[in-house]
């Protein structure tokens, strides 16, 4: 029950943390009274963007099997999906894997052929079959034949989940009493290299988000030409983690597709003039 209550405590103070937006002069607001008695770990829960940091790739971890890794081991072949939970997790986490379960269940791209999901325990002391336990269940629940090999559960000693967390900006505290983790929820895509190139922010995340990005993150190898129209009239906004419908490109695209239709129908009425006149 603390473990619960901790975590509930953690979710509020975040978005708490959130909602002070700056005002016109560029200036957060001052805190009130109650917020600035908070905890001071609380400030230390957030999640920073960090767009093209590249990420610790030689740190060792473990996979569900128990077997030492390399975090690199699971990039330079496509983007990877990442996400920093702990498996004991009594709420939070459980939303932040349900929010990517989601909305991978409505990508038209697949784990283990478009991207990879690479989810990283933040507690030490959870252990690999645990972590195999939990991908059993993600498997079963996306029901995509052939996904084993994209989807990855992984511990790690405390030392290298840190360094993987710090560079990519997700910041969290343990409760030393309840040994809860405090942390806000979010999600990241990082490139086939390594670099951090998007940050989906909540417990629910848009699948055509996360598909634009991963776009994005493949330079384009990946996609039809009909997403790739998508793209290049939508622009990813870091302030909230979203893509947007940039007007002007859809108006160009709107004019070079009457252009072009104006040309056929010139060179058909050509065409038939010609044969018109042709004895």
């Amino acid at each position: 029950m603390k473990r619960a209550l901790a975590s509930l405590f953690a979710m509020l103070a975040a978005a708490a943390v959130s909602a002070q937006a700056p005002d016109a002069s560029g200036l957060a607001p001052a805190p009130s009274a109650p917020a600035a008695q908070a905890p001071s770990a609380l400030a230390d829960v957030s999640i920073d963007q960090k767009l093209g940091a590249p990420l610790p790739l030689d740190v060792p971890l473990r996979d569900e099997t128990g077997r030492t890794v390399r975090f690199g081991d699971y990039f330079h072949r496509r983007p990877v999906l990442l996400a920093f939970v702990y498996y004991e997790c009594p709420m939070l986490c459980s939303y932040v894997e349900s929010g990517t379960l989601k909305a991978m269940r409505a990508l038209s791209f697949t784990a283990g052929r478009e991207f990879d999901l690479v989810t990283v325990s933040i507690d030490p002391a959870d252990l690999p079959k645990i972590a195999a336990a939990k991908k059993a269940d993600f498997l079963k629940s996306y029901g995509h034949p052939g996904a084993a090999s994209g989807v990855h559960f992984l511990t790690g000693p405390a030392e290298s989940v840190a360094a993987i967390a710090r560079a990519a900006g997700f910041r969290y505290t343990r409760d030393p009493e309840t040994k809860a983790f405090s942390h806000a929820a979010g999600i990241m895509l990082a490139t086939p290299d390594g670099k951090l190139s998007k940050y989906f922010y909540g417990l629910e995340y848009s699948a055509r988000d996360i598909k634009l990005g991963t776009m994005e993150a493949s330079a384009e190898r990946i996609g039809t030409p009909v997403d790739r129209v998508l793209l290049y009239c939508s622009h990813y906004d870091p302030t909230t983690g979203k893509y947007g419908v940039v007007v002007m490109r859809v108006v160009r695209l709107g004019g070079l597709a009457t252009v072009a239709s104006l040309g056929v129908f010139m060179a058909v009425m050509f065409r038939r003039d010609r044969r018109r006149k042709t004895p």
